[in-house]
């Protein structure tokens, strides 16, 4: 099972780390030299050789001037900036609203043939009615401190569910039962997306699953997740998106998403969660 959603950008961060202090060794530098060379603090070295923090572009290439190794910059950038795209933090990527970030997440739906979501706080984004949307991203907005672009968001988000009724595309989904239940917006906006719901349920597209609260339980309620084909996830948490790229990893997900189909019910069980979700509205 995944032991930690961020374990794939730390070991990246790790391993970057590692050349860096390679370069070090052959040449037969110091932390303390190299500091001094680069003219920044020793701290910002030993952060950097920690796997702390991630080097800028400029770090990169102020670092293998340092070591003589000038020759690496460009192999160490790149590798650099991918460790960065794998741990993505939500305020830096909703520093200039959300519409930016949820028309890549549309890309990445148009280009996968199966998407397998496994989500335990909220509904996914390709079966958000408009007002849930909306009020959950003015909660999202308010919580990060981020510029409100929530009107222009909604409609990025609402356009992913173009792919469930277009050829091409499946997509497998799990939700825990307590997400039915999860107040988020009025009443009104609560009793929608539940209706909504048994609309998309019929759909050839769509798999839909609901863990009970009283299954016993094979695996642990875990993140937000999301397997793009077989090459791809990306895990949510409160601060950021990770992106989950190594196949062992993959595997894992995988796995953990077959373990937790197994304890969900679809069909005639999952509409009637579905259904005591929308009487307990009252």
């Amino acid at each position: 099972m995944p032991a930690s959603p961020s374990s794939s950008a730390q070991a990246a961060r790790e391993a970057l780390a590692v050349r860096l202090a390679h370069l070090m060794r052959d040449a037969g530098v110091s932390g303390r030299e190299l500091s001094s060379r680069c003219r920044w603090h020793p701290a910002k070295t030993s952060r950097i050789l920690h796997a702390k923090a991630v080097p800028s572009d400029a770090d990169i290439r102020a670092w293998c001037t340092a070591c003589g190794a000038d020759e690496q910059v460009d192999d160490l950038i790149a590798v650099a900036r991918a460790v960065e795209s794998m741990y993505m933090e939500w305020r830096r990527l909703h520093r200039h609203g959300m519409r930016r970030v949820q028309e890549d997440v549309l890309t990445r739906n148009a280009a996968a043939r199966l998407c397998r979501a496994y989500t335990s706080n909220v509904i996914p984004g390709f079966f958000q009615t408009a007002p849930y949307a909306e009020a959950l991203m003015h909660a999202i907005t308010d919580f990060q401190g981020t510029p409100d672009d929530v009107t222009q968001a909604v409609a990025a988000r609402l356009a992913r569910s173009r792919y469930l009724y277009q050829g091409g595309h499946r997509f497998v989904v799990l939700l825990e039962e307590w997400v039915l239940h999860s107040r988020i917006g009025t009443v009104e906006t609560m009793a929608g997306r539940l209706q909504h719901l048994f609309t998309v349920m019929p759909l050839p597209s769509v798999s839909l699953g609901i863990i009970p609260q009283a299954a016993q339980r094979t695996v642990w309620p875990l993140e937000a997740f999301y397997l793009y084909d077989d090459r791809h996830t990306v895990v949510e948490t409160l601060t950021a998106g990770i992106h989950v790229r190594q196949p062992r990893e993959l595997a894992d997900y995988a796995r953990a998403f077959t373990r937790l189909s197994g304890m969900a019910v679809h069909g005639h069980a999952a509409r009637a969660l579905i259904r005591a979700a929308l009487e307990s509205l009252g």
